[in-house]
């Protein structure tokens, strides 16, 4: 599971200091206590243009490559997605008419979502179909269960100290949206950030279950949200996403391209790794400049993918992390894009079973690559342009 939406603990605040006893209705402005100005509008200027809608029905002939993928390398991960859907009722037929398909060909299977399901073209709010697609994997890291040399780094556990507030569960317009804080005294104030944690260790004491022997590589898995560690006898432990500090992400890329440190195009995962080990006293600098903060569990490693947002494995290159509040979480998204660093089309249906905090917008996906270090290449270089289409059971639209 990668990071999930954030909101500042402000915006909570707000909500409880100013709608303690009611609630505020989707669609409503809180109470002014005078009527707000209105915005002066410039002589000439043409009016503001609705956003499109997010969403349009398509075609199958308008699904860009959707004839020449093997389906058959995707349909273990929608029986894994309908492991999660099959219980919502318009699902609940489909998915049982995908498990009867078991071993079918890829004709058969081309026929099964043609006949069942309708596609729908995710749309930007400017109209334009184009969206950013990256790419996200399960590393492998060197480390041991206590701390000595070399492994000096610590994975923490969630500390007994983080308030984790569903606003969902307060209004339901905000769903999906979860807030991180902790109590001082009677007040709720932000968590620590990430530069706060690194200056007072102490604050989790006791939290710490396995210590990795590089600092950059244990960043990095905290973007990804999981992976694995190698101990010192040579088995292997797996760690997943458990809890995160509050604060949003902030890309240590653009930090260093701001500072002139690298050029954009550099800033790939490589290209800031390598920038790390050659300035090794700047390191936490670096690292502080992101306020994010992942904490982990151990999880048994079953041979199968790292569990995504939809509570399933990932499976390899079929996988993708979404907003859940633009594509429905589960659903089956044919991706047209192409594969890193180059113009050569890569379209395939995959399956969004997994959310992410940079992950913002209707357009916009990141591919799970898999597991280990060529899977960490190819997600360290992905940063192209593609289109998506929203694969939805006949009669049912995405909301």
């Amino acid at each position: 599971m990668r990071l999930r939406q954030l909101l500042p603990i402000s915006f909570l605040l707000l909500l409880l200091a100013g709608c303690a006893t009611q609630p505020i209705p989707p669609g409503t402005a809180a109470a002014c206590p005078a009527p707000c100005p209105a915005c002066p509008v410039c002589p000439g200027a043409p009016p503001a243009q609705p956003p499109a809608k997010p969403f349009e029905e398509a075609r199958w002939e308008d699904v860009k490559g959707w004839g020449g993928d093997n389906l058959a390398e995707a349909f273990g991960a929608l029986l894994e997605s309908c492991k999660g859907l099959a219980k919502l009722p318009a699902w609940r037929a489909v998915c049982e008419d995908a498990r009867a398909l078991g071993g079918a060909e890829n004709g058969a299977l081309r026929g099964f979502f043609e006949s069942r399901f309708t596609p729908w073209a995710a749309v930007n709010p400017d109209g334009s179909r184009e969206g950013l697609v990256t790419g996200y994997y399960e590393p492998l890291l060197r480390g041991g269960r206590e701390r000595r040399k070399p492994y000096l780094h610590p994975i923490y556990g969630v500390p007994d100290d983080l308030l984790v507030v569903d606003l969902g569960d307060l209004y339901p317009e905000l769903k999906s949206f979860r807030l991180r804080g902790r109590l001082d005294g009677r007040k709720v104030v932000p968590y620590w950030s990430r530069a706060e944690l690194t200056r007072q260790e102490g604050q989790l004491a006791g939290k710490a279950f396995l210590w990795i022997d590089d600092p950059i590589e244990l960043f990095f898995m905290q973007v990804q949200g999981s992976g694995r560690v190698e101990l010192p006898d040579g088995s292997r432990v797996r760690v997943g996403y458990a809890e995160q500090n509050g604060h949003p992400y902030q890309s240590i890329g653009r930090w260093l391209v701001e500072r002139g440190e690298l050029k954009l195009e550099q800033t790939s995962m490589q290209g800031i790794k390598t920038w790390a080990k050659a300035n090794p006293k700047r390191l936490n600098e670096l690292l502080n400049a992101n306020p994010s903060f992942v904490f982990f569990r151990e999880l048994p490693d079953n041979g199968s993918g790292p569990p995504g947002a939809l509570g399933v494995p990932l499976t390899a290159a079929r996988s993708i992390a979404v907003d859940p509040r633009s594509i429905p979480l589960g659903a089956p998204v044919f991706l047209s894009t192409t594969w890193p660093n180059s113009e050569k089309p890569m379209q395939r249906l995959v399956m969004a079973q997994d959310t992410g905090g940079a992950i913002k917008g209707v357009v916009r996906a990141d591919f799970f690559w898999g597991f280990g270090a060529e899977a960490g290449a190819q997600a360290g270089r992905m940063r192209q342009k593609g289109e998506m289409w929203v694969l939805m059971p006949n009669g049912l639209a995405p909301k």
